[in-house]
């Protein structure tokens, strides 16, 4: 058993790796570093957390005194300078030095900063941090025109926010619809054009320049348009942290190479989250940057450094808010060869399920969460479904999966 375990990053994957730790029975010394303060959940951080309605300690991902009954050494407000591994050491930015048998890097990300002249404004703004979004708010307040970059996830949610405090919000992005691969081009144009039909203006292009002036921020589009702004946030992705990594020796190509149990090329070393990518049999995957992929990377990380058997694979799920609607998806909405509609798209809730060879392969829901959760379920199982009971939305999906006619 490896005695002392350091974890570095507080993100929900680091967390959920001490978690599994101490759940699966590990009794040795463990550290998680983290330079914020109490380790806290990202996802509010677009949403409650930025309108206001949630402060640190509510959106905490788990209450300071989890750490003191799991025996849990927290180390906040510092950073890791380096990984001694060969001499079972961390050093931190702080000086002080932790003795580490085994090293899980859980390091996360920062915001994206495209190459765009202006770019550097203090009024064009990132969010990733709590930090980001204790700087964002104050540019929040009813009538200020506000351009989000970027109508992923962050960027759609941020809007929405912006929307309902009272602001003037231009929402830019050159691909149309935006997630179409992950949602479905059906869902995701419908809920793209949503935007509108809320108040939001959607440009259909990409940033060329910003430019600060005496009455706000010049954004210059590549279509030829122009727009004056308060502010702006730039939602246009992440770019994983993999410096201390690299500096370890560690394997990197846009992600620290990871197998299939978390491990690196240094087999004292893991690595979970945003930054990991897997490669088994020569190939590597894309980063999963998702909350609940960053959980079960924990959990499989543990498992490995346990020696458990690896926790079974899940269809990878998702989630958006915004408008006042909640959106969840399951599975690979690209592998489907076919789509089958339940409900009318526009009129919540409703789904959309995506079929391959007389499987479901995924499904995206809006204020449906109970369809999300049996489909994946089928999913898991590869149980063979009529598209015609999918669609019929008086079919109950949980007599499906017991293989029971209606």
């Amino acid at each position: 058993m490896w005695g002392r375990i350091v974890v570095v990053g507080g993100g929900i994957a680091g967390v959920s790796t001490v978690a599994a730790l101490r759940s699966g029975g590990f009794d040795g010394d463990l550290t998680l570093v983290d330079a914020g303060g109490l380790p806290y959940d990202r996802p509010p951080l677009s949403k409650e957390f930025l309108k206001g309605d949630k402060d640190i300690e509510a959106i905490a991902l788990q209450p300071a005194r989890w750490y003191d009954e799991l025996s849990i050494r927290l180390v906040n407000s510092t950073t890791v300078a380096r990984l001694l591994v060969g001499e079972a050491k961390v050093e931190l930015s702080n000086g002080s030095v932790l003795a580490a048998d085994r090293v899980v890097l859980a390091t996360g990300g920062r915001a994206a900063r495209p190459p765009i002249p202006g770019v550097d404004s203090p009024r064009v703004h990132v969010l990733r941090t709590a930090e980001d979004a204790d700087r964002l708010r104050p540019s929040l307040v009813p009538g200020a025109r506000l351009l989000v970059v970027g109508a992923g996830l962050i960027g759609a949610e941020v809007a929405s926010t912006a929307l309902g405090l009272g602001c003037e919000v231009v929402l830019a992005d050159p691909v149309r619809p935006p997630l179409s691969p992950a949602l479905g081009a059906e869902v995701a144009d419908w809920l793209h054009d949503l935007h509108a039909q809320r108040g939001v203006k959607t440009v259909q292009s990409g940033v060329e320049s910003f430019a600060d002036t005496a009455g706000g921020v010049e954004a210059r589009f590549a279509n030829g348009e122009s727009v004056l702004v308060d502010a702006v946030v730039l939602g246009v992705g992440m770019i994983p942290e993999t410096s201390l990594a690299e500096s370890a020796g560690l394997e990197v190509d846009r992600g620290i190479l990871v197998d299939g149990g978390q491990v690196t090329s240094n087999p004292a070393v893991l690595a979970v989250g945003d930054p990991a990518r897997i490669r088994m049999g020569g190939v590597v995957s894309p980063r999963i940057e998702h909350w609940e992929a960053a959980q079960h990377d924990g959990r499989r990380a543990a498992a490995t450094i346990l020696g458990l058997p690896a926790p079974a694979d899940t269809a990878p799920w998702f989630w958006t808010d915004r408008h006042g609607l909640h959106v969840e998806t399951v599975g690979e909405m690209a592998a489907a060869s076919s789509t089958v509609l339940r409900g009318r798209i526009g009129e919540p809730p409703f789904a959309a399920f995506g079929l391959a060879d007389g499987k479901l392969v995924a499904a995206t829901a809006v204020n449906d969460s109970t369809t999300v959760r049996a489909a994946r379920r089928m999913i898991d199982r590869g149980i063979a479904v009529e598209p015609e009971r999918l669609a019929d939305p008086t079919t109950d999906l949980r007599r499906l999966l017991r293989g029971q006619e209606r």
